[in-house]
């Protein structure tokens, strides 16, 4: 049974092009970008499913040049916010100003926008701001508007912010609440290379190497897009799914697996869900199908789901990281229909 979509022969023209459109942004940002072909098909899901994401890395991989390509690659507006101790709301958001009208004399309070009036906003170390900053970005998120004084403003659309984390430095930072880590789609690993890959980054960026970038898609068209996305059709077996990966996490509900309760502090919200319906069917799009699997929802469960549990400290002791419950979830999780639904532990998870 297919819910939540209706999708005509233009719309299925559409993904067909929206493929083609896929295959030429990862081969415009092969030119700049050395591998990392994982990370840049996540930014494009999140993108296309109207949310934002966390990267999370050592410094020196690229993801500012990433970002920076990218949106050349599709026509946006790009700004980078150096997140600093000393940032305030206004310095991102905007400010009220006074300026004399010079035909009438007379004085006039004007708004000047920040950064954040652009369609892709970097928000390089967003842990390394104090929480006022933090939280001015997260309303600009969620509501796609900032308030200055009484007056709220606007912002562009498309808008998408990309926020980065370093991981290995934790002094002097304001880690953000997992409350407001929830706000954001997803959380990307951005890893280390290959040697093969580091080899050629090496040859890259050490001679002259021109890195012209033609733009693929624009502002109005990834709108459509975002549109699209809502159109494509989910199997209440994929929702099921989806569902059974999310309340899996959820310690002290029927039905939770034994090394949840010993490796989990609390499990993900009904935000989790959302977002890997949204986004399994953006990335069913990008491979040229009008439905979702649950192959998209395996592929997306890690980020979606590993900034939404918390492990405790048995399995910091452990070596136990939210990706590793994350896999062993995957793995005690039946994807045929059948198979789900006729489980008694399942049958407790979707009765409670």
């Amino acid at each position: 049974m297919s819910t939540q979509g209706n999708m005509g022969d233009a719309d299925l023209h559409a993904i067909q092009k929206l493929k083609g459109a896929f295959d030429s942004i990862k081969q415009q940002l092969n030119r700049v970008i050395v591998g990392q072909d994982q990370v840049i098909e996540e930014l494009l899901i999140g993108l296309f499913a109207k949310g934002h994401c966390m990267l999370e890395g050592v410094p020196g991989l690229a993801k500012t040049l990433m970002i920076s390509t990218l949106a050349r690659c599709l026509s946006l507006d790009f700004s980078r916010i150096q997140f600093t101790p000393d940032l305030m709301p206004a310095d991102i958001t905007g400010t009220d100003f006074i300026e004399k009208n010079p035909a009438t004399g007379t004085f006039e309070l004007l708004f000047r926008p920040g950064p954040l009036f652009s369609n892709m906003v970097l928000a390089d170390e967003i842990n390394r701001t104090p929480p006022r900053t933090q939280a001015a970005l997260l309303e600009a998120m969620q509501e796609r508007q900032v308030s200055v004084g009484r007056v709220r403003h606007k912002l562009q659309n498309p808008f998408f912010v990309l926020a980065t984390q370093n991981p290995i430095e934790q002094e002097g930072t304001y880690p953000l609440p997992e409350a407001q880590q929830d706000r954001f789609m997803f959380k990307v690993y951005v890893k280390y290379p290959t040697f093969k890959e580091e080899f050629e980054i090496a040859r890259r960026t050490t001679g002259v190497v021109a890195d012209e970038i033609t733009p693929v898609l624009n502002g109005e068209q990834i709108i459509e897009i975002q549109q699209l996305v809502r159109k494509v059709p989910v199997t209440d077996h994929v929702i099921h799914y989806c569902l059974a990966l999310v309340r899996q996490t959820r310690v002290g509900e029927p039905g939770v697996p034994k090394f949840i309760k010993d490796w989990l502090s609390w499990g993900a919200g009904p935000r989790a869900v959302q977002n890997l319906v949204l986004a399994g069917k953006a990335r069913a799009l990008l491979y040229g199908r009008s439905h979702v699997t649950t192959e998209d929802i395996k592929a997306l469960a890690f980020p979606v789901l590993r900034h939404r549990i918390l492990c405790n400290f048995t399995a910091a002791s452990e070596g136990v990281s939210t990706d590793t419950v994350i896999k062993k979830i995957l793995e005690e999780t039946p994807d045929k229909e059948g198979s789900l639904t006729g489980d008694d532990r399942f049958k407790k998870i979707f009765a409670s």
